[in-house]
């Protein structure tokens, strides 16, 4: 099948499903990583308060990720337009391959963490998770760095990801922005 049918058979835009999980999802990492970046620079009384909903909400997270995954399985996405060059579609793959991954690694990263510095993870409504290993002073060291260097990876990705769509919605005006808008 040509690239000329693959795009005339393709959706020409996301399932509003997917286009809701998208936008719900941006807003939530983003408020989670200015969250979890200020937590750190920060020792203010509110700080294990937000601490305890950053845990919540990144918990949120890791479940949503897993839904948007099974969601995108389950439709047709449109599909790159055939005038991009290979590279850059290839660069457009690659990078959501590496979105969905930090999007998984963060939650797990954290939530190892927590756990291995002996600590539950509270929820919502009095739900806890209980910690998945052992009290380690080491393991807690290694899955605290993997968790900020993912996040700071995370923020270069996104911020390549939104660049990436206004490129494609001002200057290549080709409708990869406009499949993942509201009409």
């Amino acid at each position: 099948m040509s690239h000329t049918e693959l795009d005339r058979n393709s959706p020409t835009q996301y399932p509003l499903s997917m286009r809701l999980m998208h936008w719900g999802m941006a807003a939530l990492i983003i408020a989670l990583l200015i969250v979890g970046l200020s937590m750190v620079a920060s020792l203010q009384t509110w700080q294990p308060t937000l601490l305890t909903w950053h845990k919540a909400f990144g918990v949120l997270a890791a479940i949503l990720v897993i839904a948007r995954l099974i969601n995108r399985v389950r439709h047709q996405q449109p599909q790159l337009p055939s005038s991009l060059p290979k590279w850059q579609q290839l660069a457009a793959r690659g990078s959501h391959v590496l979105l969905y991954t930090l999007m998984i690694l963060m939650p797990v990263s954290g939530y190892l963490m927590q756990s291995a510095a002996g600590r539950s993870v509270y929820l919502f409504a009095d739900i806890w998770l209980p910690p998945a290993l052992a009290p380690n002073l080491t393991l807690y060291a290694v899955f605290r760095e993997l968790h900020a260097y993912s996040a700071l990876v995370l923020v270069g990705v996104i911020s390549v990801h939104a660049l990436a769509a206004l490129h494609h919605g001002f200057v290549r005006r080709d409708g990869v922005l406009k499949s993942m808008l509201f009409k």
